[in-house]
C-alpha cells in the first residue's frame, strides 16, 4: 500500500508542476491577437516561466539537501497557487509574464526535489520505472495543461480558465500532502553551502555533463516544436481555434502507457543505443511536419511527442543513477539547463519563425536532435 501511494504521489506532483508550466500555451495565438503583439512577444510567457525555473532549480536542489523532500514538494504546490490566480488580473502582457516568473520560480521544488526523492527512496533497478510513471504524470499533466485552458478559453475566456488551472492544483496539492510518505532514505547534508559546492562538483563529472546538454536539448524541442506549431496551425489554411489547438496535445497522451516500459527497453538495448534510435524517429517526426497535409503534420507531431518523452524520462532516470551523492543538488542543476533550453527553445525558434516561418523553425529542431545525438553517442555509456 505504502508503495502505491508513494507511486501515486509522485506522479500527481509531476501532473501538477507540469499542467501550470503548458497552460499558457494553445491560448498565445489568441492572447497575441487580444494584446495585439505578435508571436515572438507573447511567447514570452512560456519564456518567463522557464528562465525563472532555470534560476532557482540548482538552488532548490540544494536547498533540498538541507531541509529534506516532501516539505519543499507539498509548500511549493500550495504556493503556487497563488500566482496562478494573480495572472488573471494582468492587464498587459509584461504583467502577465512577471506573474509567469513568479509561478516558475515555485515549480522547481515541486518535480526537481521529487525526482530526487525517487532516486533516494526506491532501489536502484526500480528506479526507471518508477521515473517512468513520474513521466506519465508530467506527460497527462502538459496535456492538461494545454487541452484543458484551450477547451475552457473557447466557453469561458482564458482569465477564468487559469482560475480552473489554480483549482487543480490546489486539489493536487492536498493530495499529495496526504499520500506522499517523508522520505526514509534521505540523510540531510551538512549545510547550504556545503550543497551548493557539491553542486559545482557536479560539473566534473563527464557523463553528468553530457546528460545535462541532453536535458538542455530535449527541453529545446518541445518548446519549439509545442509552441509554434500552435501557431503555424492557427494561420490560413487551417485556422484552428483554441480547443483545436489544445486538442493537440492528446499526442502528449500516447507516450504515457510507454513511459513506465523505458527500463526494460533499457535493458534490453543499452541505454545509448536505445537513445540514439529515439532521436533517430524524434529527427523523423519532425519532418514530418513539414508536409501540408494535416494528418501528417499530426502524426509528425505525435512521433515528436513519444520520443521526447521516453528521452526525457532516460535522461531523468540517469541523472539520478549517476550521481553518487548529493541528488537533489544534481537534479536541481539538470533542471536549470533543461529550462534554459526551453528558453532558448523559445527565443531562438522564434527568431527562426520571424525569419523563415515554419520551415525555419523545423531546420532549427532537427539540428538541435543532431547535436543531442552526437553526444549521447560520444559522452554516454552504457
Amino acid at each position: 500500500m505504502a508503495f502505491d501511494r508513494r507511486s501515486f504521489a509522485v506522479a500527481t506532483a509531476g501532473f501538477a508542476a507540469f499542467v501550470n508550466l503548458y497552460s499558457p500555451q494553445a491560448l498565445l495565438p489568441q492572447m497575441g491577437r487580444e494584446f495585439g503583439v505578435d508571436a515572438g512577444d507573447i511567447s514570452s510567457l512560456m519564456t518567463a516561466g522557464t528562465a525563472a525555473i532555470a534560476l532557482t532549480a540548482p538552488f532548490t536542489g540544494a536547498l533540498a539537501d538541507v531541509v529534506g523532500r516532501k516539505r519543499l514538494i507539498t509548500a511549493a504546490m500550495f504556493a503556487v497557487v497563488a500566482p496562478t490566480v494573480i495572472m488573471t488580473f494582468a492587464a498587459t502582457v509584461p504583467e502577465l509574464a512577471f506573474w509567469r516568473f513568479v509561478q516558475g520560480l515555485l515549480l522547481p521544488p515541486i518535480f526537481t526535489v521529487t525526482v530526487a526523492y525517487i532516486g533516494d527512496e526506491w532501489p536502484p533497478a526500480d528506479v526507471p520505472r518508477v521515473a517512468g510513471l513520474y513521466m506519465s504524470g508530467t506527460s497527462i499533466g502538459g496535456f492538461s495543461g494545454r487541452f484543458i485552458p484551450g477547451v475552457l478559453t473557447d466557453a469561458i475566456g482564458w482569465r477564468a480558465a487559469f482560475d480552473v488551472v489554480a483549482f487543480i492544483t490546489l486539489i493536487a496539492a492536498i493530495v499529495v500532502a496526504l499520500t506522499l510518505t517523508s522520505e526514509r532514505s534521505f540523510v540531510r547534508s551538512g549545510g547550504l553551502l556545503r550543497s551548493l559546492l557539491q553542486m559545482l562538483r557536479h560539473l566534473r563529472n563527464r557523463r553528468l555533463v553530457a546528460t545535462y546538454a541532453v536535458g538542455f536539448g530535449v527541453l529545446f524541442n518541445f518548446i519549439a516544436t509545442f509552441t509554434y506549431v500552435s501557431f503555424h496551425l492557427a494561420a490560413a489554411p487551417y485556422l484552428f481555434s483554441p480547443t483545436l489547438l489544445g486538442a493537440l496535445f492528446f499526442t502528449y497522451l500516447v507516450s504515457s502507457p510507454m513511459l513506465p516500459w523505458a527500463g526494460r527497453a533499457i535493458a534490453l538495448f543499452g541505454r545509448r543505443r536505445f537513445v540514439l534510435g529515439i532521436i533517430a524517429v524524434w529527427i523523423l517526426g519532425a519532418l514530418l511536419m513539414l508536409a501540408p497535409r494535416l494528418s501528417v503534420i499530426l502524426a509528425g507531431l505525435t512521433l515528436c511527442a513519444v520520443c521526447g518523452m521516453l528521452c526525457q524520462t532516460v535522461t531523468t532516470g540517469y541523472v539520478t543513477m549517476t550521481a553518487a551523492e548529493g541528488r537533489s543538488s544534481a537534479v536541481g542543476l539538470y533542471g536549470s539547463i533543461y529550462y534554459i533550453g526551453g528558453s532558448a527553445g523559445a527565443f531562438l525558434t522564434g527568431l527562426a519563425w520571424n525569419g523563415a516561418g515554419w520551415s525555419g523553425c523545423i531546420a532549427t529542431i532537427v539540428a538541435m536532435q543532431a547535436i543531442m545525438a552526437v553526444i549521447v553517442a560520444l559522452a554516454w555509456e552504457g
